[in-house]
């Protein structure tokens, strides 16, 4: 069940995102297998200005990864399949009911120095997310 504060003039709130992730590995940088899934949880707290009225919003999160295979590249390798996922958003929702979300992510994912190497992997995303 998601939870809902007042700051200051806007409201921030939290979910709980379960996804699923598949990974292509370009062939140039493969080292071995060319893909992997990956399944995370992830708390998220989200911020919206306008006491929670904005369609805009930014959102934080960070929570627990797993790969179905170590992530493997010429120029780097994790040590683990099990990591920490973390991310960075802004975002603007639409629709009726808000129903429909564009957002711009940066996700970091490592083991956050369990076990060595952890070079971590970055990501840019352009995420396009619906509520049913």
């Amino acid at each position: 069940m998601p939870y809902r504060w007042q700051l200051s003039t806007g409201e921030v709130s939290s979910y709980l995102e379960a996804s699923y992730s598949y990974w292509h590995i370009q062939s140039q940088d493969r080292a071995g297998l060319s893909q992997l899934s990956q399944v995370a949880l992830v708390p998220v707290l989200r911020y919206r200005p306008d006491d929670g009225a904005s369609p805009w919003f930014v959102e934080a999160g960070i929570g627990l990864t797993a790969t179905s295979s170590v992530y493997r590249t010429r120029q780097k390798s994790f040590s683990t399949s099990f990591n920490f996922g973390t991310h960075l958003a802004v975002g603007r929702s639409f629709g009726e009911r808000g129903q429909h979300e564009v957002s711009l992510r940066l996700e970091h994912f490592s083991n956050a120095g369990i076990k060595h190497p952890n070079p971590g992997e970055n990501f840019i995303q352009v995420r396009y997310a619906r509520r049913f």
